[in-house]
């Protein structure tokens, strides 16, 4: 007789799986801690494995854990697909979204507001950072949906937009015909690497004079003239001058790439993630602030 495995038992695993606790999968899942003790219990029991190697203070999973997590991932976002399509379900919780700072304008509200008027009962947070971060809190399962900005997104990523890196400084400024370059950036900006490594392949000596956490900082001192920054052509603000190509290196095109979780927020997310890249397709305009550097 063919035997069925229990979905919220697979899905208590993948949460355990991801949050490598029981106690904190528990609270994701709004369960008591038993409760999920119970439901992976039995599912190991009917598998006749050990999921989880429990010999650790945080819970990793085992070889037969590893090759289930493969399956659960596809079973659940399966479900979850069948039940958004063919049932009145209407999505409900917390979405967390993440951006970089200089990508969230003019898309991103427009995108955002048109999910709030569609899954109304849903609560979705933003989150502003710098690409690096927003991939590691993905990963970590804090954030359900993020956009990026790289040169080579990864295998999961989905571009929205193929942008050129502009240089910018302050209108009628003279910080770009100094040397050293003057340079500002804020410090996990991605970009900076990549503007360091043209200036040094086109023999243009640089200095950094704004090594700061903070985007104001920044934005500051290139109206100030203290210093040059870079942008993304479609972001840059008209409050600031683009440098002329011929005065500094030509810089890498960046692309503005989508992330989506897996796990219980997986399908709540592929929604958000469709109306995103309708927006891009669209790219309506918006009121756009101060915005620099790819992050």
């Amino acid at each position: 007789m063919a035997r069925t495995l229990d979905l919220a038992a697979l899905r208590s695993f993948v949460t355990i799986a991801e949050m490598h606790s029981v106690t904190q999968a528990a609270g994701r899942l709004n369960l008591t801690q038993s409760a999920v003790s119970m439901q992976l219990k039995r599912l190991e029991d009917a598998l006749g494995h050990p999921l989880f190697d429990r010999s650790r203070r945080a819970m990793t999973t085992t070889a037969h854990g590893e090759l289930l997590l493969s399956y659960a991932h596809r079973m659940l976002a399966i479900n979850d697909d069948i039940m958004a399509r063919m049932t009145d379900y209407e999505f409900e919780g917390e979405l967390r979204v993440g951006s970089p700072t200089d990508v969230v304008f003019p898309h991103v509200p427009h995108a955002l507001r048109t999910f709030k008027r569609l899954y109304p009962r849903v609560r979705v947070s933003l989150q502003s950072s710098f690409t690096n971060l927003l991939k590691a809190e993905l990963a970590k399962g804090a954030l359900d949906l993020i956009l990026t900005t790289e040169m080579l997104p990864d295998r999961r990523g989905r571009t929205l937009k193929t942008s050129k890196l502009k240089w910018v400084g302050a209108p009628g400024g003279r910080a770009a015909a100094e040397r050293p370059l003057p340079l500002a950036f804020e410090r996990d900006c991605i970009c900076r690497a990549w503007v360091c490594r043209a200036l040094d392949d086109a023999g243009i000596p640089w200095r950094l004079v704004v090594d700061t956490n903070s985007l104001r900082a920044v934005q500051g001192s290139v109206l100030a003239d203290f210093a040059v920054h870079v942008g993304l052509d479609f972001t840059i603000s008209p409050e600031f001058e683009l440098i002329d190509d011929a005065c500094l290196p030509p810089l890498p095109a960046t692309q503005v790439a989508m992330y989506v979780c897996e796990g219980q927020n997986a399908a709540m997310a592929e929604r958000l993630a469709d109306i995103m890249c309708d927006t891009w397709a669209e790219a309506p305009r918006a009121a756009e602030p101060l915005a620099l550097a790819a992050e």
